[in-house]
């Protein structure tokens, strides 16, 4: 053990240094770090994990990369439609990293009952459809299954449920007109199974799920047709590389989108999280490393004489400026202790028992979702205690200015 160490564990264990002037500046110091590692965590950990959530929501209605025919439609409604003999369907091994690949079909229809009427987008699906983000989703009743040829399940949001005052069970009709205006329109019956919420009003409101049949019939398409493929990968930070990928391992007919070009506005939206979590990170050490540079300040000027006598020793400027740092760590380390305790509390007590909700209208979640990874966890604290170090370099250099005769010197 090096005699630096040795001082330092000296001074913190003694009675003198806990009731001395500096107490209430140490305890102030160490409030700031726990508070500013609470803080940080928390940015991260919702931000991150809001983040996550909107994504994975927006995936869950529309796959990571969408194939289609070229088309100058812009609604939400399939246009041409394509046939499913393609080479990269059912699997898409040309391109890895790709997990699944489904067929779909949207058309705009109306939902009529005696009393009401609703706007919203059907959305066919077949045996191939990909449902573990609905089984999060899935609130009241269960999911459609569409193994045989025809069938009138259908998936409908909670949103589009309350408005209807449909319940489970109950069938309905749906109405979709026809190119002709002077034509009859079609009708298709619709019997719910499965109640859904994502959280995410906007697309909500819009879909509910059920089989492609129906929209191949009133489309008449061929049973080999459908409207678009929906792509799903395994790491989403691939994206943009995959989507080019996948558009160059696609016939030149089709047109490829990727998620963040369908929903632009969306994940511009979340990408500022990071700036945010940025900004938090850098205040809140900047004002842990302000109450730890005032601590050690005192630190040094309530230790002048001792400052003195180890100088009159032979310790050298770097050895007592080593020593100051030693007690000053374990300042930090304290209030990193306590940060973590109360951080990883509130964390976890968000994450199971969602003590704090948000508006899905705003935030498109309904409670503040918590992102908790040990590896960033791990990182903070490493860097919060190296940046508020190497802060407590330049005022620890007030030592050497310290004159050992004039610092021993009893008045």
């Amino acid at each position: 053990m090096n005699y630096e160490f040795f001082i330092a564990k000296r001074i913190i264990g003694s009675k003198a240094y806990k009731s001395s002037i500096s107490a209430p500046i140490i305890k102030i110091g160490i409030a700031a770090i726990a508070i500013g590692i609470v803080v940080m965590m928390i940015a991260i950990a919702t931000g991150i994990g809001l983040q996550q959530k909107i994504r994975d929501k927006v995936v869950a209605f529309n796959g990571h990369v969408t194939i289609s025919n070229y088309d100058s439609n812009n609604s939400q409604e399939s246009g041409i439609p394509i046939s499913k003999n393609q080479e990269f369907y059912p699997e898409f091994k040309s391109v890895e990293g790709v997990n699944h690949i489904q067929a779909v079909a949207t058309k705009f229809g109306v939902i009529r009952t005696e009393t009401d009427f609703e706007g919203a987008i059907f959305k066919g699906v077949g045996e191939d459809y990909k449902w573990d983000y609905f089984k999060e989703f899935l609130v009241e009743g269960r999911l459609p299954v569409f193994s045989k040829k025809w069938s009138e399940e259908v998936l409908i949001s909670q949103y589009l449920a309350n408005r209807l005052n449909f319940k489970i069970d109950e069938t309905f009709q749906m109405v979709f007109a026809k190119d002709d205006p002077e034509k009859l329109p079609n009708y298709v019956k619709c019997h719910i199974v499965g109640i859904y919420n994502s959280g995410f009003q906007d697309l909500d409101k819009q879909y509910l799920i059920g089989n492609i049949r129906h929209i191949q019939r009133i489309s008449r398409w061929e049973s080999n047709q459908i409207g678009s493929f929906e792509v799903f990968i395994d790491d989403y930070s691939d994206l943009n590389k995959k989507g080019v990928e996948i558009y160059q391992n696609t016939p030149s007919t089709f047109n490829t989108q990727t998620i963040i070009d369908k929903y632009y506005s969306i994940f511009e939206w979340i990408n500022i999280f990071d700036k945010n979590i940025y900004g938090i990170i850098g205040i809140m050490i900047l004002i842990a490393g302000i109450n730890m540079i005032t601590a050690l300040l005192v630190l040094i000027l309530e230790r002048t004489q001792m400052i003195g006598i180890l100088k009159a020793l032979g310790s050298n400027n770097w050895s007592i400026r080593k020593l100051f740092l030693y007690n000053a760590s374990y300042l930090i380390l304290l209030g990193l202790l306590w940060g973590n305790i109360l951080g990883l509390g509130l964390l976890f007590a968000q994450k199971y028992f969602k003590l704090f909700p948000l508006d899905p209208t705003v935030y498109y979640v309904t409670e503040a979702p918590v992102y908790i990874s040990f590896g960033y966890i791990f990182a903070l604290n490493i860097g919060t205690l190296i940046l508020c170090l190497l802060m407590l370099l330049v005022p620890s250099y007030i030592i050497t200015k310290i004159s050992p005769v004039k610092a021993i010197r009893f008045d």
